[in-house]
């Protein structure tokens, strides 16, 4: 089995299932392809510069860098965006900051002048926007978004989380069983209070790290309080 993951490194959702489907591909062998998709961009207010169109935009800019990588190998890809995760969504850090997102190139090996060859590669804008359209045509916003080998798209699964051995492959199971139903369009649980509050909780160091407004289909996210 094959699945492409699309995410935006700025997402703290994407960053669990991450977590998840790493698990999974440790347990089952499911070979995952790392693809993009820019939040800032689908939500982006009219008159706003399109991320491409500014000289460094948090996410859109680091998934350039991740582009670059992808070129060498999807599993540089995978240890880059790992870092970047981390960084941000468990340290509460600012990968999107260049001096932290020169350092986490370091980290890995990797010549911290990579972001600047990044960004003077216009290339690297045509295959963010490549991913994201993906998404964007097969109808989706957001992310995770899941891709199969037929191309059946599933949004999800939303996790803070992630469950790990027999728990993660019960999970994939429950996803890989959806996709083989490409009638079945949703399946939502509520979130009472108590999830409300486990949500905000696991949040907290994405909400230290972040540097913007968190936006979700046009409506701006209050977050502030689990500062």
């Amino acid at each position: 089995m094959k699945v492409d993951f699309h995410f935006d490194p700025m997402c703290p959702f994407a960053y669990q299932t991450s977590l998840w489907l790493r698990n999974v591909r440790d347990e089952v062998g499911v070979t995952v392809d790392w693809r993009f998709f820019s939040l800032e961009e689908v939500n982006r207010f009219e008159g706003k510069k399109h991320p491409w169109e500014r000289p460094w935009s948090y996410g859109w800019s680091l998934m350039r860098i991740g582009a670059l990588l992808r070129r060498r190998g999807m599993d540089v890809l995978d240890s880059w965006y790992a870092a970047v995760g981390r960084e941000l969504h468990e340290l509460g850090g600012k990968p999107h900051d260049p001096e932290v997102a020169r350092r986490l190139l370091g980290d890995l090996g990797l010549a911290p002048g990579l972001l600047d060859e990044a960004l003077a590669d216009e290339t690297t804008h045509d295959e963010i926007r490549a991913d994201h359209q993906r998404v964007v045509d097969a109808g989706g916003y957001g992310v995770p978004t899941l891709f199969f080998p037929d191309e059946q798209c599933l949004f999800g699964p939303v996790l803070v989380d992630p469950p790990a051995g027999a728990d993660a492959v019960r999970l994939w199971q429950v996803v890989s069983g959806m996709a083989e139903l490409p009638h079945v369009y949703e399946l939502q649980r509520p979130k009472a209070p108590a999830d409300q509050a486990l949500i905000a909780k696991r949040l907290e160091p994405y909400v230290r790290g972040r540097d913007w407004v968190s936006v979700n289909r046009g409506e701006i996210i209050d977050l502030g309080s689990v500062s």
